[in-house]
């Protein structure tokens, strides 16, 4: 993990414009809200279905950062007035309370223009039409069949009370379509691995993408503020369905146990097990900060 955080931040560090060009204001609120802070879990994941396809590192290197720049978009898009309104992102200011409202949008806008720049700059696929495929991917997943539109439906759900079908298929799309994302564009970095293959990647993807979701919702109501580095208890201050509140601690907690063991199931048929990708739903689940 650590040698794959590190080689994201640094990859990121060059491909972020620099502090000093032209909008400099800009570019360095860009730096201060994805620099030096996060697990860079989608990007683990990346390089871990990509090692299952024996993908070239400097390739997934691209890929994680992309991924990367959309998930340091939507939090500092979450954090805004009109969304969530908080006020601590990664143990520092949100990037609106450190800048200004006006910046932290064309942060958010910026980001998810890079990473599309990088996905279309860098060869990524042998194949031309996979690598359009690839872009397809990412932009699904964000978009309002994707990431955004799972932020309109956790909007709307604010003091209302969801069954857990409903909260599922909003986490699917809120949290779980870039954790998905993530998956299969590691896994396309290379050629190596068939239909059946992927389809096993994606259900692993699948699970790991609500366990994240039920771990954060468990670790929102148990953990500290300086613990998280985000404000805790947020979610039950602002009235939004969660795990928790739907299913109660004991039976989140089942979940979260239950969609580990499906994951693990899921690759078990691929080389090694599915080698780290085991380690990561491990880690996902079983983390306590």
């Amino acid at each position: 993990m650590g040698r794959v955080q590190t080689r994201v931040e640094s990859a990121l560090g060059r491909f972020l414009p620099a502090r000093d060009i032209i909008p400099e204001r800009l570019h360095q609120a860009l730096r201060y809200a994805v620099l030096g802070g996060g697990k860079r879990v989608r990007p683990l994941l990346a390089f871990a279905a990509g090692e299952v396809a024996a993908a070239d590192p400097a390739r997934l290197e691209v890929v994680a950062c992309a991924l990367e720049c959309i998930h340091a978009y939507s939090l500092v898009h979450d954090d805004l007035p009109c969304m969530d309104n908080d006020v601590l992102r990664h143990g520092k200011p949100t990037c609106h309370v450190e800048y200004d409202e006006a910046t932290a949008l064309l942060v958010g806008d910026s980001l998810q223009a890079l990473a599309f720049q990088l996905l279309a700059e860098h060869r990524l696929a042998d194949d031309p039409a996979k690598q359009l495929e690839m872009v397809r991917i990412l932009a699904s997943a964000c978009g309002s069949r994707g990431m955004a539109g799972g932020q309109a439906i956790d909007l709307a759900a604010v003091g209302k009370s969801l069954s857990l079908p409903e909260l599922e298929h909003m986490h699917m799309h809120k949290t779980g379509a870039l954790i998905r994302a993530s998956v299969a564009l590691g896994a396309r970095c290379s050629g190596a691995l068939g239909a059946q293959e992927l389809a096993s990647l994606d259900d692993y993807a699948k699970c790991v993408g609500l366990a994240f979701q039920v771990v954060d919702d468990l670790l929102d109501c148990e953990s500290s503020t300086a613990t998280l580095g985000k404000t805790a208890g947020k979610d039950a201050s602002s009235n939004k369905p969660t795990y928790v509140s739907v299913l109660g601690v004991t039976d989140a907690r089942t979940l979260a146990g239950d969609l580990r063991r499906q994951a693990h199931r899921a690759i078990a048929g691929l080389k090694d097990g599915g080698g780290r990708l085991g380690e990561l739903a491990d880690f996902i689940v079983l983390r306590n900060f």
